[in-house]
């Protein structure tokens, strides 16, 4: 219950920081949404089965980038403006890490119900499956874009992100394979572990 408690006020906390004085509403309504919608998503889940706290700490953390994203925008976060002159980087690639994080967490999330509801055994078709599903969810995060770029124009530059980078869905979905393939590799044998203590109680 604490940890619950813990989970709730960082998301709270990081939830009005973000929806303070934002880039545009409209851009933060886009980028926001997502982590909006993880709350209700993961109190369902809970009715069912209680979530690892592995999967909790993951979606909390993919929480705050969406509502750092949404607050000023992907391709103006300011640390990433100061990596970006570090490196001296053509563009500021903070929704590169967005996108690896798209890929990370919901590949994990896809193990974890997969694995809770009994679907798969934890192999590697389970790892294959799972960075399926995040590369599609990718490509249908594209489709979304683009379909809020055709219905509101100008509006969408900023939720669109792309700077100028012409490969930048391809480089968006690639970062997103890549995140589901890191998940795999370094948290499954953590993952089940934690899969088998839920399963003692």
């Amino acid at each position: 219950m604490k940890k619950n408690a813990v989970w709730l006020l960082v998301y709270a906390m990081v939830l009005l920081w973000s929806v303070y004085q934002p880039h545009d509403m409209f851009t933060w309504w886009m980028e926001a949404l997502p982590g909006l919608i993880a709350l209700p998503l993961l109190g369902f889940f809970y009715l069912k089965h209680r979530p690892t706290g592995l999967i909790s700490l993951l979606i909390l953390i993919h929480c705050c980038i969406l509502f750092v994203g949404a607050k000023y925008t992907y391709a103006e976060v300011p640390l990433f403006d100061w990596i970006s002159s570090l490196f001296d980087w053509q563009r500021n690639n903070y929704d590169k890490l967005g996108h690896f994080a798209q890929g990370f967490i919901p590949a994990m999330l896809c193990r974890e119900v997969l694995l809770r509801n009994e679907v798969l055994k934890p192999s590697g078709w389970c790892g294959f499956l799972c960075c399926c599903f995040a590369l599609a969810l990718s490509a249908f995060y594209e489709l979304i874009e683009w379909w809020v770029a055709a219905a509101t124009g100008d509006s969408a530059e900023a939720f669109l992100g792309t700077q100028g980078y012409v490969w930048d869905t391809q480089s968006d979905m690639l970062m997103a394979l890549i995140g589901a393939i890191c998940a795999m590799v370094s948290l499954s044998k953590l993952h089940n572990q934690q899969l088998a203590a839920l399963n003692k109680i």
